[in-house]
């Protein structure tokens, strides 16, 4: 029961990402070795940010005497430094555009496709076999194979905002929504997290909240990405 529950989010993770793959016409393009060129560099962007992480953010000490909002905050605080070092990914998926030859929506899924699955790879893939495999079932990997198809949404997003901003030709009145909605991408999920923690909000509902957030995204840069000649 436990390996056909492991192989249910195993599906779930990493089927759409070879949908996604097959179905855009990457196959036909020959973008394979393209991803593969993405997963080194995100392999490099993450090793980068661990040294960054490791320098300038050490674990901090906490006293047991300190009071509890106190810690709350100066928490969130250094959540938020570290989650900063996330700006990274976005230079990341920049180099990872500049490897890939071709027009702008075959260059922005075999980046984003590549960058996911990376992701997806080097994050959730031991945990779900360390995890779904266990003894009793629990719903947080179901949550957690659900929340990667989110982010193969917010990747391609995310990949197609960096893309969008590198633009010559981007009309100025939608520079500062491209530039808000990169920053977005990086803070969404701590947002989310921070607000459902103090409020008491479920996990089942915080996901469902990056959902709405992600989908609203992709539409808003659909509708810049179509003014690009």
């Amino acid at each position: 029961m436990t390996l056909y529950h492991f192989g249910n989010c195993l599906a779930i993770s990493y089927i759409p990402y070879y949908l996604t793959y097959k179905y855009t016409g990457l196959s036909e393009y020959g973008a394979f070795w393209k991803c593969v060129q993405t997963i080194i560099i995100y392999a490099l962007t993450q090793l980068c940010k661990m040294l960054v992480l490791a320098t300038f953010f050490p674990v901090p000490i906490h006293d047991e005497f300190e009071a509890e909002g106190v810690l709350r905050q100066s928490t969130f605080g250094l959540e938020f430094l570290k989650v900063s070092v996330d700006l990274m990914d976005l230079v990341g998926i920049y180099f990872a555009l500049a490897r890939i030859p071709g027009r702008g929506h075959s260059k922005i899924l075999a980046a984003a496709i590549g960058w996911g699955a990376a992701e997806l790879i080097f994050t959730r893939f031991l945990v779900l076999w360390v995890g779904a495999k266990g003894v009793e079932f629990d719903w947080k990997f179901m949550q957690m194979s659900l929340e990667s198809n989110i982010a193969l949404v917010q990747h391609i997003t995310t990949t197609a905002l960096v893309w969008l901003w590198t633009r010559h030709d981007l009309k100025h009145t939608f520079v500062p929504l491209v530039s808000a909605l990169l920053v977005v991408s990086i803070f969404k999920n701590l947002m989310i997290e921070s607000i459902g923690t103090h409020l008491g909000i479920g996990t089942w509902s915080q996901l469902f909240g990056k959902a709405i957030i992600t989908i609203l995204a992709g539409l808003f840069t659909i509708r810049v990405y179509v003014t690009v000649p």
